[in-house]
Parts: C-alpha cells; sequence; structure tokens
C-alpha cells in the first residue's frame, strides 16, 4: 500500500507543471489517467531526446505510472465519457486557458454537480482573472515579467533563455502538495 493508494485523478494538463504534479501523484501510489487529445498532439511526445522506438524520453518520465486516454473533448461523445468518469475520480487536474474547460462543458461548476467532492485544480499561467489571464504562460515569459532574464545577460548582450524552468517546476510541485493535502483533509 502507498500513501496515495484509492485516491484517482483526471489529468487534462499538458507540457511540464500539470504532467508533473500528477506524475507525482502516481509515484505516490494515486490512480491517474491522462487525458490527451485525439485532434492535437501534446508537445511531449514529440519533444527530443527520443529511445529506440522513437519515443520521447521526457514524455514518458511524466507519464510513467498513469494511464493514458485519447478523447475527442470537442463531441458530446467526448464530454459524456469525463462526466461519467468524474462521478469516481477525487481531483481534476487542468492546464487550459481560463474559459476553456467550460466552453468543452466540463467545468468545475458542471461536474462538481456530478460530484460534490471534486477537488478542482486549475493551472494557468497568470491565474483565471486579470490583464494577463488570456495569455500563454511559459518560464521567459514570468522571468522576463518579473526582471530576472535582464539580470542573466551580458553587458551590451541579448538575455539569454534560462535552461532551467524554475517556475513551471514549482507549479508542478505546489499543484500536487495543496491538492494532496486537501484531498486527506476532505472527510
Amino acid at each position: 500500500m502507498t500513501i496515495l493508494n484509492g485516491l484517482k485523478i483526471l489529468d487534462f494538463s499538458s507540457l511540464l507543471p500539470g504532467p508533473l504534479a500528477t506524475m507525482m501523484f502516481a509515484d505516490l501510489g494515486a490512480e491517474v489517467i491522462h487525458i490527451e487529445s485525439e485532434r492535437r498532439v501534446d508537445l511531449m511526445r514529440i519533444m527530443p531526446p527520443y529511445d529506440d522506438d522513437r519515443e520521447s524520453y521526457i514524455h514518458q518520465h511524466l507519464n510513467r505510472s498513469k494511464k493514458s486516454l485519447q478523447i475527442n473533448l470537442k463531441t458530446d461523445a467526448g464530454v459524456d465519457i469525463i462526466k461519467k468518469l468524474v462521478q469516481d475520480y477525487d481531483i481534476v487536474i487542468e492546464g487550459f486557458r481560463p474559459g476553456v474547460m467550460k466552453r468543452l462543458g466540463i467545468d468545475y461548476e458542471t461536474l462538481s454537480e456530478l460530484n460534490p467532492r471534486l477537488i478542482y485544480c486549475s493551472i494557468t499561467g497568470y491565474g483565471q482573472t486579470g490583464p494577463y489571464a488570456t495569455r500563454p504562460g511559459h518560464d521567459n515569459n514570468y522571468l522576463s515579467i518579473g526582471g530576472v532574464l535582464n539580470h542573466s545577460r551580458l553587458k551590451d548582450k541579448k538575455t539569454s533563455r534560462n535552461g532551467h524552468s524554475n517556475c513551471r517546476h514549482r507549479w508542478g510541485d505546489n499543484a500536487c502538495s495543496s491538492r494532496h493535502f486537501g484531498s486527506r483533509a476532505s472527510p
């Protein structure tokens, strides 16, 4: 038995923060289903380096111990599958821009009617409201806005890209730990 045995998570995230959080959940024993689009490839699937079968190492790493399900969320049949699944799940983690899950018909308000115990985690670059809410968010954006990139350049040179995704790693860590404690505090 592991610490999160019995905890069930639907993972609608891609790139790094959400998959990192759900990887940690899966490593601790949670059952995680990574929901992938039938129409759009998860960019981590095509990010080098690759193994001998041309599968991305980072995708394999982030999705270890998870199940995977391809669903077209823009169809009624796809939404119906999610609505059926969510009745037996504890947590939903998603990383879309604000409003996307609502347009798809699988936002917190809709899903919590089917499962009032549901914990719903939305990971966004700039939050759900405010002037930057609909902007895409990546490490270089945050580091630039915060002035950090300017500190990493040489005099009279352009800034250089930071080689490590500090912000996105922290979001993954925070999403995992806060949802873990929230799920264990619930009756």
